[in-house]
């Protein structure tokens, strides 16, 4: 799950991470209003979106005036913005972050992600902030300074120290540097975060640490947790489809292939798109339907995967554990007929089962592709798409 950039500020406050006061608007009256409370002769006007680069797409604007603050609320409120991040179809601004201007001396960058080659956590700090990290990483990789935490020790004022120092910092930007890095692992750890970053950090000339911007991820699995996060999501930031199978206990998401899946297992679902790849395919989806799906789910899971238009052929892998091949079967026919699914369906059944799964699909009288393997069925769902 994610959160916009003003709500991640909200929850960094909480743990000691200095950040610029601000509000967030819906409305162009409200900005003004905003920018007038918050006072000062120069704001930032930021779109709110669940996607970076906005700057380049021109979603931040630097405001000296009233006036200004009106002009650019006026442009970017519903404006569509089209990010390296978006996909060309772009994001709608439907909020505004109406920020106090600060003096900026340098920028940096900090964020924490969990590294899986060490299965640690690791802090990543550059000197090189407010460009893409990526870009970074990709040409000059020696910028990144990386500090792994040893999860029996945590944060330590070690680890402090060596990212200040890594970046550069010196005087009394050191200790600050300290407690804002000591802050955004104590935010990560007790938020159940599986991103936190922070492009970029700035020291201001007057001597502060601060966010400038903020982009927290949370691990969707410990939000039965996380009341306070769950209130902060926006569904107008999530796609229809996802929100839709999410209702459904279904695990999706979209993709830009036009091969649709439906698989039970994560495993098994990632398993598939790659030898659809491999097999010169191209996945519409991940779609794990789990191991206690019902008829019911079964046709929800089609419902879904047919409501994307570049979907030109399904592929069915079912591995029978927990979920009978029988059932799989049941919901296959009970949604082709409430659906009238008009592309080629290929299907691969194994396990629990398995005999009467695939006496049903024969007797159904539907035209089924059947596979003996999942070699069999990639290069079949790659054939029907490409015939």
């Amino acid at each position: 799950m994610n959160v916009h950039e003003y709500q991640a500020k909200e929850l960094m406050s909480e743990f000691g991470i200095k950040v610029l006061g601000g509000k967030m608007v819906t409305k162009v009256d409200d900005a003004v209003a905003a920018a007038k409370e918050l006072g000062g002769d120069c704001w930032v006007v930021k779109a709110q979106i669940h996607a970076g680069g906005r700057g380049k797409a021109g979603g931040v604007k630097l405001a000296h005036t009233l006036a200004e603050v009106k002009s650019h609320a006026t442009e970017i409120l519903g404006k569509t913005l089209v990010t390296h991040q978006t996909g060309p179809e772009g994001k709608e601004v439907k909020r505004l972050l109406i920020e106090e201007g600060c003096q900026i001396e340098h920028e940096y960058y900090v964020g924490i992600v969990l590294d899986r080659s060490t299965s640690k956590l690791t802090f990543m700090a550059s000197a090189e902030g407010g460009v893409e990290i990526e870009k970074v990483a990709q040409e000059s990789p020696e910028k990144i300074i990386k500090v792994a935490i040893d999860p029996a020790a945590g944060f330590t004022p070690y680890v402090g120290r060596k990212l200040a120092y890594g970046i550069g910092l010196k005087g009394e930007t050191i200790k600050k540097a300290i407690s804002f890095f000591a802050g955004l692992y104590q935010l990560y750890i007790e938020r159940d975060c599986t991103t936190a970053e922070i492009n970029p950090m700035v020291t201001t000339k007057d001597g502060e640490v601060l966010a400038l911007d903020a982009k927290l991820n949370f691990d969707d699995n410990a939000l039965f947790r996380q009341e306070r996060v769950v209130t902060m999501r926006d569904p107008d930031e999530e796609s229809k489809l996802e929100r839709e199978a999410a209702e459904h206990d279904l695990s999706y998401i979209s993709l830009d292939g036009n091969i649709g899946c439906l698989v039970n297992g994560a495993g098994l679902a990632m398993g598939t798109m790659d030898i659809i790849k491999l097999y010169g395919g191209a996945p519409a989806n991940f779609l794990d339907v789990g191991g206690g799906a019902t008829k019911e789910t079964v046709e929800m899971a089609f419902r879904i995967i047919l409501s994307d238009p570049k979907v030109e052929a399904i592929l069915v892998n079912i591995f029978g554990g927990i979920m009978r091949c029988d059932v799989i079967a049941e919901g296959i026919v009970s949604a082709a007929k409430e659906l009238g699914i008009k592309v080629p369906l290929v299907v691969r059944l194994e396990g629990t089962n398995v005999s009467i799964g695939k006496k049903i699909l024969g007797d159904s009288g539907m035209a089924v592709i059947a596979a003996e393997d999942l070699k069999d069925a990639a290069e079949k769902a790659v054939a029907a798409v490409n015939s």
